[in-house]
């Protein structure tokens, strides 16, 4: 029973404790009740509202109120986030989201590129933080940072 109330809740309750329509499909599942945990595995995709994320793999972390603590894609992972203010598309090896916080970390090969800005980033670890409207980017010494904007051209 306790297994269907949190596959319930995430499916009904959506990520941040709203009642948003969330979308999880994949090849397979499988809920580990006690670590609290969902798996879903092989062509694994999220979907809320324009927001979408395709993986291998996907890991729904759950809190002791079966409230959604963060979702781990893992494995050519793809993406498009949406909001008001922000439109990103990209890729990474492992993307982890926090849903309270608005926050996205992506790691291995990490790529962005900013539709609305028209930026584009690149490195080993880039951390998205929508509600602060922030970008940390770490990159290594055989893969450096890399950003890259259009610059205004004077009239």
């Amino acid at each position: 029973m306790n297994l269907f109330k949190i596959i319930l809740t995430f499916l009904l309750l959506g990520h941040i404790g709203y009642a948003q329509k969330v979308e999880v499909t994949s090849d397979s599942m499988k809920a580990v009740n006690l670590e609290k945990k969902v798996y879903f595995i092989g062509n694994a995709k999220i979907k809320n509202d324009k927001n979408w994320l395709h993986s291998n793999k996907i890991i729904v972390y759950f809190n002791d109120n079966n409230r959604t603590n963060k979702y781990e894609a893992i494995g050519r992972v793809t993406f498009e986030f949406r909001d008001s203010r922000h439109y990103y598309k990209g890729h990474a090896h492992k993307v982890t989201y926090y849903p309270l916080k608005s926050l996205y970390i992506l790691k291995g090969k990490a790529v962005v590129n900013d539709v609305k800005n028209k930026r584009y980033l690149k490195g080993e670890e880039i951390v998205l933080d929508l509600l602060k409207g922030n970008a940390k980017i770490n990159g290594s010494h055989k893969r450096p940072v890399k950003f890259i904007f259009d610059m205004e051209s004077k009239k």
